[in-house]
């Protein structure tokens, strides 16, 4: 056979309808697409610039080792380059990790209801994945994870915050979780929407938790609005740091790419005005969402998950907020069939998501 089995049955992943996509099929007047967790505000003037000029550069291949980028997050986060290391996104850095530890005997551990790509990549590899449920309440159970770790595990993913449904786990929860993990064991911690949720009071910021078995992932593509550009880090003990460097693709991430997270983490002005925008965007979708009788979970990222009664109405809103230019996201390749996600835009697209609303559902 020339392709095995568990390529053939992999469900690859879908990402939300770009907004050709709706132009295509529905034309509408107005536009806001709030179905894949973007920053909404752009990206910093900074990076545009950034970006701008290194394209006298763009005819060599980008540094391979992304020196500068790696000791600037090192000098910020108070560690050694040797901790540091680049990918395209934090997925393209979760991918350098199946390649790198998994064997074929091994197996993965993960949540239900989480991030996909991590559910692909792990599939992709053909090792086993065993999912633990969310809680009631739609967060990572941590104590089931601890107690379903076998001989076989390699790698537990953990995604704090979650996404889709926003919720996180806290520094009490993580450490009682890590006391029972056995040492050879990766962790990854995916942080992703780690600047939107890193002043919560009992938020376990994993930096503070420099475990040698623990992986944090961050990404430029959601507060500071470089999703195009895919540029993530990781940041993990040097011996761990070392194998990946070993297995990563030599030119990654792009020239442009590094220019502009390099000029994105000296705006500190344009990622507070964004998380800004995220945490009052998100108080008005509450009461939004409350006074036309939704339920939703509380989030600590970018974005708010609505639940519906059932699959059929989640689906009936979805459709309809999309033919009046309101792309959202609705959950069941994540096993949420019943609930849509709902990107935390502007002030002006959040104007939008309320007036289409107010269409589709009226009180």
């Amino acid at each position: 056979m020339l392709v095995p089995s568990h390529i053939q049955t992999l469900k690859p992943y879908i990402a939300g309808k770009t907004i050709e996509e709706v132009v295509h099929e529905y034309n509408p007047p107005r536009i806001s697409k709030l179905a894949s967790n973007e920053n909404r505000l752009g990206c910093s003037p900074k990076a545009r610039e950034a970006v701008n000029r290194s394209m006298d550069q763009i005819m060599n291949y980008p540094d391979p080792a992304s020196k500068l980028l790696r000791e600037r997050l090192a000098k910020q986060f108070g560690i050694k380059t040797g901790n540091v290391i680049t990918g395209s996104g934090s997925e393209g850095v979760m991918a350098l990790i199946t390649r790198t530890f998994f064997l074929d005997t091994d197996e993965a551990l993960t949540a239900d209801a989480t991030f996909i790509g991590f559910v692909v990549l792990a599939n992709s590899r053909g090792i086993k994945l065993r999912r633990v449920p969310l809680t009631s309440g739609y967060r990572f159970d941590l104590e089931a994870m601890a107690a379903a770790i076998r001989p076989e595990t390699k790698v537990i993913y953990l995604a704090n915050p979650n996404n889709p449904t926003g919720t996180y786990f806290s520094r009490k929860e993580f450490e009682a979780f890590h006391k029972k993990v056995p040492e050879h064991v990766l962790i990854i911690m995916d942080e992703a929407y780690f600047e939107y949720a890193r002043n919560v009071a009992d938020y376990p910021d994993s930096m503070k938790y420099r475990y040698d078995n623990v992986i944090t992932l961050r990404t430029f593509s959601k507060a500071y609005g470089l999703a195009g550009l895919r540029i993530g880090y990781g940041f993990a003990h040097e011996d761990i740091i070392s194998n990946l460097m070993k297995v990563k693709l030599p030119f990654e991430p792009s020239t442009p790419a590094q220019a502009a997270a390099l000029a994105a983490l000296d705006d500190t002005d344009f990622l507070d005005r964004s998380v800004a925008m995220v945490h009052s965007g998100r108080d008005r979708l509450y009461d939004f969402l409350t006074s036309k009788g939704l339920n939703f979970v509380e989030s600590v990222s970018n974005s708010v998950m609505a639940i519906f009664g059932d699959e059929p109405e989640a689906e009936a809103f979805t459709l309809a907020m999309l033919k009046k230019g309101v792309i959202l996201r609705r959950l069941p390749a994540f096993g949420l069939p019943n609930c849509v996600r709902i990107t935390i835009g502007t002030p002006d697209e959040m104007d939008h998501f309320e007036m289409a609303c107010d269409d589709v559902l009226p009180v």
